[in-house]
Order: structure tokens, then sequence, then C-alpha cells
């Protein structure tokens, strides 16, 4: 069972358990103080949990955060004085800057989320944390480095105070624009909501998707599909969509490509590499129905099966054909999808051997272990570190920042994605009014999917390692 799982499975058992002592508490109530208490009480238990209590957090937001950031990331000295971030460094732009603060939450910090704002004119910013939060948390000043140069940017706690003395991290840009980008994507979507900015300014980008994410789909059966016709039709779908959805970027049909595995079977395929894995839900086990869009033939081709060696076989064809120089694919820890971490190993084992290896590796992470929400906050707002609660494992950030019209056309690209377009459940679209009324979350302008508002933002964030 994955770490995502077993603090899911934890979760709900302490819900439960906290359910039935809430129970117990207002059959007490209702007994001894008056009968009709538990039937007032119920809903507005109900109504709280939703608006303050219904995140998926899986840890205290009184913990700090905890990393350890490779070369050549470097500490300079920075201070705090009256609000305002005075840094001791030459700065030439293009960095991607972290400052690790000390946050407290007020009392209002509990039910609303805190921010930190970051004034600096035009550039202005602001980024969120957990309710509560107390502790270690690390800003993205990326974009802000000639405010920064200057002395005019300041920092101002919204629901929470910043505490001690800051330190800031500085990673010297490289360049992306002018370098051969392969995005490698578990599922179609995955590339546009981790690095749209990122190819969509490459002069020559890749984008190849591993599975056609075929599973789940609920929405094509209340059109009177079976389960299995459904989810054929949702891979059909999501393959087109990997290949079409590109194009709004500039990056030609050529270099798009669907290799077609079946979505959550990658770690069986890895189990057992020469067993073919058949689809969980659409009754197929050739995958070379969704491959009929792509402009290329690739080895898996021959038979169709899902296998994990058919798998680096494309792999590696896809690599040697490329030669990306910069290599964008999930990171191995921080993004927990079972889909993810295999698509991340598979690409390690497929260039092994290989004549042509990457420079340069970025990492993204879609999804995390331990909170559901992140990035926390609105659209169009920066993107603050993740939770990392153990320094294990050096990386170097990396941060794109995106200007508004960037922002839009990634929008308008997860617009055009059929995944993200069905309405979500009633239970999580009345909890969403709730937070809106009670804990003052605004909505995402671009969609009601909820990947709107958390890949829509001043910048992509990743993982950097040099080969």
């Amino acid at each position: 069972m994955s770490r995502k799982q077993q603090l899911l499975k934890r979760h709900r058992r302490n819900k439960r358990i906290g359910l039935l002592a809430a129970l117990f508490v207002l059959v007490l109530a209702g007994v001894f103080v008056c009968w009709w208490l538990p039937l007032l009480l119920l809903p507005l238990l109900w109504v709280a949990h939703e608006a303050w209590f219904a995140d998926h957090l899986f840890y205290s937001p009184g913990q700090d955060y905890a990393y350890d950031f490779a070369e050549p990331t470097r500490e300079a000295k920075a201070t705090l004085q009256g609000g305002r971030l005075q840094v001791d460094a030459t700065l030439q732009g293009d960095e991607t800057l972290i400052l690790e603060v000390d946050i407290r939450s007020g009392w209002l910090g509990r039910f609303l989320d805190p921010q930190i704002k970051l004034l600096a004119g035009a550039a202005s910013d602001v980024q969120t944390f957990e309710r509560g939060a107390r502790g270690v948390r690390y800003l993205n000043l990326s974009g802000l480095a000639e405010p920064l140069q200057a002395g005019t940017l300041r920092l101002q706690g919204r629901r929470c105070r910043l505490l001690g003395a800051p330190r800031l991290w500085i990673t010297p840009g490289i360049e992306l624009r002018h370098r051969r980008v392969m995005v490698i994507a578990p599922h179609a979507d995955d590339a546009e909501l981790a690095a749209y900015g990122l190819y969509s300014q490459a002069d020559e980008a890749w984008v190849v998707t591993l599975t056609a994410g075929e599973i789940e789909a609920e929405h094509y059966q209340h059109m009177g599909l079976g389960k299995a016709e459904a989810a054929r039709l949702k891979g059909r779908l999501r393959a087109w969509d990997s290949i079409a959805v590109p194009r709004w970027a500039g990056v030609p049909e050529s270099r798009c490509v669907q290799l077609g595995y079946f979505c959550l079977q990658l770690s069986a395929m890895q189990a057992a590499p020469d067993q073919a894995q058949a689809s969980r839900e659409a009754d197929m086990a050739d995958i070379r129905p969704f491959r009929r869009f792509n402009p290329l033939p690739l080895p898996a081709d021959a038979d169709g099966a899902p296998t994990w060696s058919n798998l680096l076989a494309d792999l590696r064809a896809m690599l040697e054909l490329a030669r990306p120089q910069v290599l964008v694919m999930p990171h191995p820890t921080l993004d927990p999808h079972p889909d993810h971490v295999c698509a991340q190993a598979a690409v390690l084992e497929a260039l092994k051997g290989l004549s042509w290896q990457p420079q340069t590796l970025l990492c993204y992470a879609n999804h995390l272990h331990d909170n559901d929400r992140w990035p926390m906050g609105d659209s169009g707002d920066g993107v603050a570190l993740p939770p990392h609660l153990e320094a294990s494992g050096a990386w170097t950030p990396l941060s794109l920042t995106l200007d508004l019209q960037v922002q839009r056309d990634k929008a308008m690209a997860l617009g055009m994605m059929h995944d993200l377009q069905p309405r979500a459940p009633l239970k999580r679209r009345l909890r969403r009014v709730l937070q809106r009324w009670l804990a003052g979350r605004r909505p995402s302008p671009y969609g009601e999917n909820e990947f709107f508002r958390k890949a829509v933002r001043r910048h992509e964030l990743f993982w950097r390692r040099d080969l």
C-alpha cells in the first residue's frame, strides 16, 4: 500500500472515531439537556466540518517544513526590518529565490487561510499556507529579483506573523527556451498541469503521454453506456487530448505521442515485465486502439501488448529520436500517484545504456502524499514550496514565472481536456459553497475543477538535477 493510501486509511479511521464520539455526546445532550438540542447541533457540526475540517491534511500544521537544497543552490544573507526584505547579493533576475521563514497563525488564521503578501507594486504576489500554520515555511520569491535587489520588497502577514530571521536560498537560472524539452506525462493533462508554461515557451518541445487514462468513466456511463464501453470512450478522448491540446501551445503534432498503456496498471507491468496487463475497466488487452492518433510508429505497435518491456522499448525509441536536453517527469518521492512513480522509474530504466543522455532532469509533483490542497491559495497566486517534513534527499528547486497571458493560455489548455470538464459531485460543490462563505476561499475564474485553482499560477515549480 502506498504512503498516500496509508495516510488516507488512518485519516478515515480517526474520522470514524471522532464521529462516533460526537454522536455519543449528542445523545447525552439530548437525554440530559434537551431533546431537540442534537437536532440543532448536528447540522451545525456538519457545516463546520465541511467549512473548516474537510481538507485532506495528513500532518499537523504546527510542524516545520524541512528541506535540504543541493548545489548550485546557495544561501545569501537576508534581513527583514519593518517588513522590508534586504539581501546582500547581486541578482541577475532569472534566479529561483526561496525564502525560509517562521510563521505563526493568529486566532483568525485557524479559520481563514493565513497568507504572506509580497508587496512590490505591479509585481506583487500572495502565497497561502495551511490554516493554523506554525513553523518553518518556504516562500517562492522567483520573479521578484528586481524589487528584492532594490530593497523595495515588503512582506506582510495576513492572519499570521513572521518571526525570527529569514534565510534566502538562491539557485542560478538556466537556459530552457533554446533547449530541446521532453515532458513525460503519465496521463493526458499531466504535462499541461505541471509544465505548460515551460513547454509552450521552448523552441523545441515533445510531449509523451504513457497511459490512456481510461478508468473512472462514470460521467460517460450517464450517457447510457456500459462500464467497459464508457471506459473505452474516455480513453479515446484522452488519447486525442494528449495529441491535440499541445498544439494550442505551438507543439507540432509530430512531437506529441500517446503510448496508450492502461491506467493504474504500470506498477503491475513493472512487477512482471513480460506479462501483459489488461485494462481494469475497458475490457481491453491491446493498446493499439489508443495509439491511432500517433504521428509515428513505435516498437510496441507490433503486438500491442501492455507490458513493461514494451513500455521501455517505446521510451527508448522516443528518447533516441528526440534526444532531449531537458527531460521533465514526475518527482520520485513527492508525487505518490502509482502511475507517476512508475513513469519516473520507467524513464530512468529506459535511459540506461542509451547513446544519448539528457543534460538536465526536471521533476514535478501534481499530487502530494499528505496535502490534497497544495498549492494553496487562489488561481494566479505564487506557489510556495510544498510540505516536506523530513529533509531527506537534496534537490535543487527551479521555478518558472508565468505572466498573465501564459496563465490564461494554460487555463484554456486545461479547459480543452475532457477529463477536467465534468461537474464535481454535489457534496463537493456544496462544500465549496460553504468554504467560500465561511472560510473565505474563492473559486477559480477559469473552471470548476480543482486543478484550475491549483495549476494556473504565477509559478511552475520543478526540482532539478543536472546530469
